[in-house]
């Protein structure tokens, strides 16, 4: 038996799961909710939520910024984009995604566009124009003999197929595509083919193995069938490009369900030119991950590299500047994507931060000292519990505050602070679900389902309950006591000491700390100092916590350590 007086003034390790609760030195929790950690290392209770409207529905956030007086936030509902400015509604543009594309949509921006990509639908722009937006289908360049400038190649399930050209009764710039072997359908029809060194778009179907095509300008008839010919890479008869981004002044496309391991990057600066022409440093370019096992590109990140996150792995384009000539692809983790859906991988610090495929896992991909290969240090290894099915992901620079969605309705929170050693895991609970979280003007924006009724709302530290009418509680539990490295098998406690700071309600283990009803006028900010109270009793499951640190009131509180005395038996 022995006394013990302990102190926890850094709370780094956030809310820990239960295998780590015999590990010494752990400057964790076992409960952290709707509290965030400081780069101090102390407690804070969170800012409440400012509703802004109700909205039809789930959908995402998408920041579009023009420039520094001119940001839009847009909401993706159901075949609909609502545009808000200032948290104000000005417009709704009708799209062709349904809510159940949405978990797919991906985005880019560059100046006054923002280029979407689903693999089921055409790429879309959406424009900024001076006093509208306008969403129109992605068109590759045309040159001056009308040829497009998009990107072709021969598909695997057409090799041994051959062509025969002969004339149609139309016109002369009509022909017929007969096939040796079935390849034509309903939806091929729009689709692009390269043969004789000109573009046909199918126009009609007669059968599987024959097709009514069209070009532009003169063609001669080829005496033989033509085995040298190609598609369009994206059509709605092969899919579309699933993954986008801006890298080096190119535009990327990748993964289209025909190839889903396939990267493809406009020519330097020409954005809709697609065309790989003589292999000159500026021109587009082609390749695919080469792997023994399948690679799904799930998304494409422009860092310091271009990052290449797929099913199966992590690969990287390290090569500065891009050219036709110099394109080095390496695979350098092996821990894998969500390719069923599209959860941004976010910019932390210099690291790309991205989900597992697993749903347990967020990773921190970043060069190792040497500058040449890419470690996935895993940030929540001892918060797995936190992680369930992940929905949606956004980081606040601004504060340093990891968010993500899950599946069951709260949000788990990584507090991250590289210079303290901050890494803190925790959860947001609100009165009903999170359904989407997004990042706009360094405010944190929720879409949230309050019993059916979608609300679009933001964290705002004006405000102590959500959306005026949903109060909510925080709670702080603690670490199970390691003594000299054992674990006590009774524990009395006789006072627990607070240190807090802007603080107005604070209970301890159900019990109200007493705290001067001077701090309680409007114009406090709250009490600053040390509070304490007197806990009897003995505890002798002491795997459970010595304390809990509470409230239910709508009122600040910030915990910056917490003095427990008492004494032990082992």
């Amino acid at each position: 038996m022995g006394n013990f007086i302990k102190t926890q003034n850094v709370f780094s390790c956030g809310e820990v799961a239960p295998e780590f609760y015999a590990t010494n030195n752990v400057h964790g929790l076992t409960k952290l909710e709707n509290i965030d950690v400081l780069s101090s290392g102390g407690l804070k209770r969170r800012a409440g939520l400012k509703k802004i409207t109700n909205v039809s529905g789930a959908g995402i956030l998408i920041q579009f910024s023009i420039d520094t007086n001119e940001k839009y936030l847009l909401f993706v509902r159901n075949a609909s984009i609502d545009v808000y400015r200032n948290d104000v509604k000005i417009k709704s543009i009708s799209s062709p995604w349904t809510s159940a594309d949405l978990t797919k949509l991906q985005y880019a921006q560059r100046f006054n566009k923002i280029f979407f990509v689903h693999p089921n639908y055409p790429p879309r722009v959406l424009t900024k124009l001076a006093n509208n937006f306008d969403l129109s289908v992605f068109a590759f360049s045309v040159n001056t003999d009308v040829s497009v400038n998009m990107p072709f190649m021969r598909f695997e399930d057409t090799n041994g197929i051959s062509i025969t050209i002969t004339q149609s009764d139309i016109d002369n710039n009509h022909a017929v595509f007969t096939t040796t072997s079935d390849f034509f359908t309903n939806a091929s029809i729009g689709q692009t083919l390269l043969a004789i060194s000109k573009q046909w778009v199918v126009e009609s179907v007669q059968s599987a193995r024959i097709a009514t095509v069209y070009t532009n300008g003169n063609f001669s008839f080829p005496g033989s069938p033509v085995n040298d010919w190609y598609e369009c890479a994206f059509s709605n008869n092969r899919g579309w490009p699933s993954c986008i981004s801006f890298h080096q002044n190119r535009l990327i496309f990748a993964g289209t369900p025909s190839v889903p391991n396939g990267i493809w990057m406009s020519k330097t600066g020409d954005y809709y030119n697609f065309n790989p022409g003589t292999g000159l440093d500026d021109d587009a370019i082609y390749t695919a991950l080469l792997s023994d096992t399948h690679h799904q590109i799930c998304t494409v990140v422009s860092s310091d590299t271009l990052q290449i996150l797929t099913s199966m792995g992590e690969w990287a384009i390290a090569n500065s500047p891009l050219t036709p000539s110099s394109l080095s692809l390496k695979q350098h983790t092996s821990v894998g994507s969500n390719s069923d859906r599209y959860l941004p991988p976010q910019q932390i610090e210099g690291s790309t931060v991205f989900i597992s495929k697993s749903g347990k896992d967020i990773r921190e991909l970043d060069l190792d000292a040497l500058g040449e290969h890419y470690n996935a240090t895993d940030l929540c290894s001892m918060s797995k519990h936190l992680m369930n099915s992940p929905l949606s992901i956004a980081y606040n620079q601004n504060t340093h505050q990891l968010f993500v969605v899950m599946s069951d309705g709260y949000m788990a929170v990584l507090n991250k602070y590289s210079g303290t050693d901050i890494a803190a895991w925790g959860r947001y609970i609100t009165d009903g679900d999170f359904v989407y979280v997004s990042v706009f003007e360094n405010a944190v924006y929720v879409i949230v389902n309050r019993s059916g009724t979608y609300s679009l709302e933001k964290f705002d530290d004006t405000c102590l309950s959500d959306s005026s009418t949903h109060d909510f509680s925080y709670k702080i539990s603690a670490f199970p006591m390691i003594i000299n490295g054992h674990c006590p098998q009774k524990i009395r406690v006789r006072k627990v000491s607070l240190r807090v700071l802007n603080t107005k309600t604070v209970f301890v283990n159900g019990n109200r700390v007493e705290i001067p009803n001077w701090v309680y006028t409007n114009d406090n900010a709250g009490y600053c100092g040390d509070l304490s109270i007197n806990l009897f009793g003995t505890e002798q499951n002491t795997i459970n916590p010595l304390w809990s640190i509470s409230s239910n009131e709508q009122l600040p509180a910030t915990i910056l350590s917490v003095n427990v005395d008492g004494w032990y038996s082992i």
